[in-house]
């Protein structure tokens, strides 16, 4: 079945619509409930882009066009169940609902409702921001521009004596939400948060209560960065975040007013998976795509996302530079059997936040596979760049050859997919800058096959050490933690391990089987340190502490569950499989419930712990 979406019906537009929908596939009614955009994006590409973009329907919108009206989930889907053109679709109505949230980008009923003001817990005063230098914080995805994160004694109030005590002191719901996954900033005794409905706010450390709300163009899973803005009258702390639809935002940590937007890039698969990253009055910004999820389809023109970072003035939002992983746009390469056009070579996404050298004035950051040949050098790589001028500084590519399209079959593929389809081993966790004891700096990453390997940013990248953990286990996606003696990553596999920083030599594994009652295994998400203990959360919702020395299991909490909360949302946890927990000021801070595509994994709950 292919779908014609078209917002202002006309008699040409329903026939030529009608002509797609009537190659329609069996069993089209059979598709499981799915949640999240993701699942949408792939009917877009699979069934939209069948006539809205072909050449010999000119009338049609192309998808690019439509998302560019920001109609309302509603709008879309109200339009996809009653324009003429559509009588004769055999999608489920699930189907319709989620090609709908991701034309607009949003979830459905989450325009109006998710507004702070319409909450029963509004602080009762919104006192000013007091220096944020005075308390402790977790500021942005790795809690320092090194994405360490690693939160010092002091700052963590918390130790491996008190972690076993740890119970939850508040619950915050987030309305019409599928998922927790954007994790929380801790600055000057506030929360800043957001999920996958769209809107961002700013609650009370202490209480959970809220301050403001913003709703963003559309969801995200991002984190906030905190800092300092001018020009902008009486507003002197900006928050940073971007969305999932490749804008950027500035709004003032106070109010939650917003103080610019820019979209950061305007390929219509562009998103912002990766936390900016605010240093010295510049905010880096990853852009990474959706266009891999299904352009295995012969109706989708594949692939034209060039995957970059761009620097962007803090007070402003105005484009400084931008750096993009291949130096040119992909060009025609020809026609598939369809006619539709090919493009290429492709580009890389970068899916995790930047890591800033100071030494050299460098920007870092990982990057992915290339869904399209010739694969450049900038594919599964540790990539710096200028932080002046994004001119490329070095590079060091862990595997070449890598070019991948997601659910190309081993046989009989189609057209669209690489004919030799690389491992799919990208970097999507942000590169970790230490410095030994002996002053030696390393830069650090994991990979998808389990590696873990350091670099030389003092050696344009020259390759340390490179370890596989643990052969045939899985390997690492969102993110590891390190302290000065040990780095710690999660097995998609299950399990997290402690790698020596100055050798790569395995300190311990923990496998963390499942409870009995659960089959799902992984620890996925990125991990956070403290003196003594790692925190990881997994897929099947329980939240780890282990011991830095041995990797044995302190303390426990499973977050599957429903919770009471503060702003009496109705709210549980679910999976936990991208952002990890944040410390700050003897609290723990975790958002539960991460769905990519699937009903399994829903959930809409910010907790916060303290010792009890």
């Amino acid at each position: 079945m292919k779908i014609a979406i078209q917002i202002v019906g006309s008699t040409l537009v329903g026939v030529a619509a009608y002509v797609c929908l009537t190659q329609a596939p069996a069993g089209a009614q059979s598709s499981p409930p799915q949640y999240g955009t993701e699942y949408g994006y792939g009917i877009l590409q699979q069934q939209c882009m069948a006539c809205h973009g072909r050449a010999s329907m000119p009338q049609l919108p192309t998808i690019a066009a439509l998302m560019e009206k920001e109609y309302t989930p509603e709008k879309n889907y109200q339009s996809l169940k009653t324009l003429p053109a559509h009588k004769d679709l055999k999608l489920t109505d699930d189907q319709l609902l989620h090609a709908a949230e991701s034309l607009s980008g949003r979830m459905m009923g989450t325009s109006t409702d998710g507004d702070a003001k319409q909450m029963m817990n509004q602080c009762k005063a919104n006192p000013p921001i007091s220096d944020p230098a005075a308390a402790p914080a977790w500021n942005g995805w790795g809690n320092d521009v090194a994405n360490t994160r690693f939160q010092s004694a002091k700052s963590a109030g918390l130790t491996s004596d008190t972690v076993p005590r740890l119970k939850v002191k508040w619950a915050f719901g987030f309305p019409h939400a599928t998922a927790a996954s954007a994790q929380p900033a801790i600055v000057a005794g506030r929360v800043f948060v957001g999920s996958n409905a769209g809107w961002v706010y700013s609650l009370d450390a202490a209480t959970g209560c809220v301050y403001w709300s913003y709703k963003l163009k559309a969801m995200t899973r991002d984190a906030f960065s905190f800092g300092p803005v001018k020009g902008h009258g009486s507003t002197t702390y900006g928050v940073f975040i971007g969305d999932l639809r490749g804008f950027a935002y500035g709004l003032d940590a106070q109010t939650g007013q917003e103080l610019w937007v820019t979209r950061a890039d305007n390929h219509f698969t562009s998103r912002i998976t990766g936390a900016p990253t605010l240093y010295d009055g510049k905010l880096f910004v990853p852009i990474a795509s959706w266009e891999g999820f299904n352009a295995k389809q012969p109706e989708y023109p594949c692939c034209t996302s060039r995957g970059s970072v761009v620097a962007l003035d803090a007070n402003t939002g105005k484009q400084l530079w931008k750096y993009y992983t291949i130096p040119d746009p992909p060009k025609p390469i020809g026609k598939n059997s369809m006619g539709t056009p090919l493009f290429g070579p492709s580009g890389v996404s970068v899916w995790n936040a930047p890591t800033i050298d100071p030494k050299h004035n460098a920007v870092l950051f990982g990057t992915g596979e290339a869904a399209v040949g010739p694969v450049p050098k900038t594919s599964d790589a540790i990539v710096a760049v200028d932080i002046a001028t994004g001119k490329l500084l070095w590079s060091y590519q862990t595997q070449s050859n890598d070019v991948y399209l997601v659910n190309c079959p081993p046989v009989n593929k189609p057209e669209n997919c690489p004919e030799n389809g690389g491992p799919d081993w990208d970097i999507g966790n942000s590169p970790i800058l230490k410095t030994l004891a002996n002053g030696k700096r390393v830069v650090i990453a994991g990979t998808k096959n389990g590696n873990v390997f350091a670099v030389d940013p003092d050696q344009k990248g020259a390759l340390l050490w490179n370890v596989n953990v643990r052969p045939g286990a899985g390997g690492f996606v969102w993110g590891g933690a390190a302290d000065d003696k040990n780095v710690y990553y999660g097995f998609t596999s299950g399990g997290v391990a402690a790698i020596q920083i100055a050798t790569g030599e395995r300190t311990w594994i923990n496998p963390l089987p499942p409870p009995p009652n659960r089959n799902r295994i992984g620890n996925n998400a990125a991990v956070t340190a403290i003196p003594g203990v790692v925190f990881s959360g997994s897929v099947n919702g329980i939240l780890y502490g282990l011991s830095t020395t041995d990797g044995h299991t302190l303390w426990e909490f499973d977050t599957n569950k429903d919770f009471n909360t503060v702003n009496g949302v109705p709210a549980s946890g679910n999976m936990m499989s991208s952002s990890g927990p944040v410390v700050s000021g003897g609290m723990l801070f975790v958002g539960s419930g991460y769905s990519f595509g699937s009903a399994l994994g829903r959930g809409n709950v910010l907790l916060a712990l303290s010792p009890e």
